[in-house]
């Protein structure tokens, strides 16, 4: 039985959230708009879009993004992929993006994504949001907005649940876990 460790509560995302909310519009990003990757990266956006129309009292899109089919491992994964749909309610080519993600583990989600969303159009750029950094990266993809970095063994996962998806908002580190 893999032992769990509670490394946020739901009132510490939050916070990190906003801190990355306020990191953003400091950056001068505020027109950008958010693209979530299924399925945690969306509800993260989502909460990431409310803390930015707070501070600056208007609301940034929101657009979803499936990867499943850009994905590398593919083959690993299933063999009929469950493809979900991508919903971006916004001409790509027309804006700045910031891609937000749960965790930023290989790089290999980000870099599917990034392949998914230019299939789109092209963006005037790209950055990347992620709530949890484990490390780890098998490719050169860094995140501009981070919330939390946590240093992991190989065998180790971080687990961010959200309400929408998991019932409860919180982030585990799961240690020895097997993909058996």
């Amino acid at each position: 039985m893999p032992e769990q460790k509670l490394l946020m509560t739901e009132a510490q995302m939050d916070k990190t959230i906003q801190g990355m909310a306020q990191k953003i519009v400091d950056d001068g990003l505020q027109e950008a708009v958010l693209v979530g990757i299924k399925t945690r990266g969306v509800p993260l956006a989502h909460w990431l879009s409310r803390h930015l129309a707070q501070i600056t009292r208007k609301t940034p899109k929101v657009g979803e993004l499936d990867i499943n089919l850009y994905r590398d491992d593919l083959s690993e994964v299933a063999e009929q992929p469950v493809v979900n749909k991508t919903e971006i309610p916004f001409d790509v080519s027309a804006c700045g993006i910031v891609l937000v993600d749960d965790v930023l583990y290989t790089g290999r989600t980000i870099r599917a994504a990034l392949d998914a969303l230019i299939d789109f159009g092209r963006p005037k750029f790209v950055k990347l949001a992620v709530l949890v950094d484990r490390g780890w990266r098998e490719l050169p993809i860094q995140a501009e907005y981070t919330g939390k970095r946590i240093e992991t063994k190989a065998d180790e996962v971080i687990k961010v649940m959200l309400q929408e998806t998991d019932g409860k908002n919180e982030v585990l580190l799961k240690e020895h876990f097997s993909k058996r």
